[in-house]
């Protein structure tokens, strides 16, 4: 029984750990250790020469307007390369990002989000390269605030923040945003990120990274230009907005497909190689990505180890009570609605997605072309 009551609490330990105790330790180093340093302010002189990406797939209803949102940044015009890159798109978008102002529209073949992102780099003619997705309006000096940190040669990488709107329905992801762009925060000014986003983001153009095409570059990017001596860091001035997928179940499908290309990052893309991290990023990394993405398989096994345990005292009936609470309030949220029981389901199905997704990638394999999900359009 000591040996179950171990592991039960290391299981338990590990989860609050991973969901409180890493912000806290992030935010004690960044009070005892010297950060690094903030994104810089633009260099004098004049701005870089960008190549903006769009990757699109079935975006007629929202290109037109996303390539307006692109022209009207604040950037000299004549140092912007607009790209979108149809990804075998059966619509009208391409003519639509045509007649719209789009410097070169690309009309590939079905490949995948990721092809068609290389692919326009391979046109792309600028010093950076940045991608934003279809959906994603950018504020008018995110651009400016995206490439600040480039002026530092260390930085290879750079992510924005993203907020979510349509907040009516029952997805609780702006608070977990929330939650995720704090961490993010003090993760960049300690070391590098550790993820980022898919709405806002640049790399130099030389720093640009072929991955698989099941691979996306949210999750693979940042840490494989830490491994080639780069930084990835995080600039919260660089702001974007894009609607969100409006139910629960909604964002539950769609984290699900998202996991279904992470796990292949995980477990055959180098993320759990330590092998080029420095010591405090592969605790970042542990931290972060290991145990976020073990928390299922975690809360699985410590209600089993809890169960096992309900003869060894009241501690342990309270423990149990506490989990049962949990899956109870997340089951009672679709029919009472109370804020708590909503971010209770969020998060069951948050790491519901986590384990199906790898399932998924197991027994289906991951599919590279996406489709925009139900809702965010």
């Amino acid at each position: 029984m000591i040996v179950v009551a171990v592991l039960f609490w290391l299981c338990a330990g590990l989860l609050v750990y991973a969901q409180v105790g890493y912000p806290v330790l992030l935010w004690l180093l960044s009070r005892v250790r010297h950060a690094r340093p903030l994104p810089l302010a633009a260099s004098a002189g004049a701005p870089p020469f960008v190549s903006l990406i769009v990757p699109a797939h079935a975006e007629e209803t929202v290109i037109a307007g996303k390539v307006a949102n692109a022209l009207a940044l604040d950037h000299p015009r004549d140092r912007l390369q607009l790209i979108v890159a149809c990804d075998g798109s059966p619509d009208a978008t391409a003519e639509r990002a045509r007649a719209a102002g789009a410097d070169l529209v690309l009309e590939l073949p079905r490949g995948g989000k990721i092809r068609a992102q290389d692919t326009a780099v391979e046109h792309a003619t600028g010093q950076i390269v940045a991608f934003g997705d279809a959906n994603a309006l950018w504020e008018p000096g995110a651009l400016r605030e995206l490439l600040a940190p480039f002026a530092d040669p260390d930085v290879g990488y750079v992510c924005g923040q993203v907020a979510f709107v349509n907040e009516g329905g029952t997805n609780q992801e702006g608070l977990y945003w929330r939650y995720e762009m704090a961490v993010r925060a003090l993760e960049s000014r300690l070391a590098s990120v550790t993820g980022g986003n898919g709405a806002i983001y640049a790399t130099r153009r030389e720093d640009y990274l072929v991955v698989d095409a099941v691979m996306g570059h949210d999750l693979s990017f940042p840490f494989n230009m830490v491994k080639r001596g780069r930084r990835a860091v995080y600039a919260p001035a660089a702001r974007a907005t894009e609607k969100m997928v409006p139910s629960l179940e909604g964002e539950f499908a769609r984290k699900r497909r998202m996991m279904s290309h992470a796990w292949p990052i995980v477990l055959r893309g180098g993320l759990l190689s330590p092998r080029g991290y420095p010591p405090l990023y592969a605790l970042m990394i542990f931290s972060h990505r290991i145990l976020r993405y073990a928390a299922p398989f975690l809360h699985l096994a410590a209600l089993g180890l809890n169960a096992a345990l309900l003869g060894a005292g009241p501690l342990y009936v309270a423990t149990f009570a506490a989990q049962a609470a949990l899956y109870l309030g997340a089951l009672a949220a679709p029919a009472l609605r109370l804020r708590p029981l909503l971010v209770a389901r969020y998060y069951v199905l948050t790491n519901a997605s986590i384990a199906l997704g790898l399932l998924d990638y197991l027994v289906k394999g991951t599919p590279a072309g996406w489709s925009p999900p139900e809702g965010t359009r």
